[in-house]
């Protein structure tokens, strides 16, 4: 696929789900945050079962789509002042 198609597969869409599943976006009584930014921008992130200090450590998300290719990942940290946006930092190998 090219890069333009998939970044429009990606919106609306929540991180680790797959893209055959029938309801790919995010499910009543979930809570999720927007990553903004990088690779994975547009993408939402289940933070349901997260405490407080692992939502401000952030998330390394494996894609195939970062700097590194497969198996690289990229690097996202809650927004100061509204947890519910993680921004991209960078990508890692």
């Amino acid at each position: 696929m090219g890069g333009d198609r998939d970044e429009e597969l990606l919106r609306g869409r929540v991180y680790g789900q797959d893209h055959d599943d029938p309801r790919p976006g995010p499910r009543p009584g979930r809570t999720y945050a927007e990553l903004v930014g990088g690779p994975l921008d547009g993408l939402l992130l289940d933070v349901t079962d997260w405490t407080g200090e692992r939502i401000r450590a952030g998330a390394v998300l494996e894609t195939e789509l970062g700097s590194f290719g497969p198996g690289g990942k990229a690097v996202y940290g809650p927004r100061a002042g509204d947890p519910g946006r993680f921004d991209w930092t960078g990508d890692t190998p």
